[in-house]
């Protein structure tokens, strides 16, 4: 079982590693809009886990792109292989990064929040109240001491 501050470190450079990897040694357009952000290892680095976003509008280019992925996936193992000193290269496996689909919809959730600050800030704006105060005043306190629901202050 190996240290986790190793596994980080050899994740961060699996990381680096592949995504030099796809910009030079994949050859085919679509690399051009994959990004990996993210690689975890296991304690044991037996199995890399890289998390890539791809930057298309479409569906059938994002999944062509991942496609690219899995079949250049020999390519790039080979590639970490090379370029690592350890003594089993570890198996590689790409999984989508949900964060900026995340990000949106909770920027999305924000604007919302912060137009209904804006229409309840409005409405705030030319609201008076029911009374003159809205607080009960002397007369008020003393009329519900005399029906006995609450002693005055003064009694406390």
């Amino acid at each position: 079982m190996a240290d986790p501050a190793r596994a980080s470190r050899l994740a961060s450079r699996i990381k680096v590693i592949v995504a030099e990897a796809l910009r030079t040694r994949v050859k085919d357009d679509r690399a051009e809009m994959i990004t990996i952000t993210d690689a975890r290892v296991t304690n044991d680095l037996q199995h890399a886990t890289l998390y890539y976003t791809v930057l298309a509008e479409d569906d059938e280019a994002k999944q062509a792109a991942v496609e690219l992925l899995w079949a250049s996936r020999g390519v790039l193992r080979h590639e970490v292989g090379r370029q690592l000193s350890i003594r089993l290269t570890p198996t590689l496996e790409f999984t989508a990064d949900e964060i900026p689909e995340s990000a949106a919809h909770l920027e999305d959730l924000l604007r919302k929040a912060r137009e209904q600050d804006e229409q309840v800030r409005a409405l705030r704006e030319g609201a008076q109240p029911v009374n003159e105060s809205p607080y009960r005043s002397d007369a008020d306190a003393g009329e519900a001491n005399a029906e006995g629901d609450r002693p005055a202050p003064e009694d406390r």
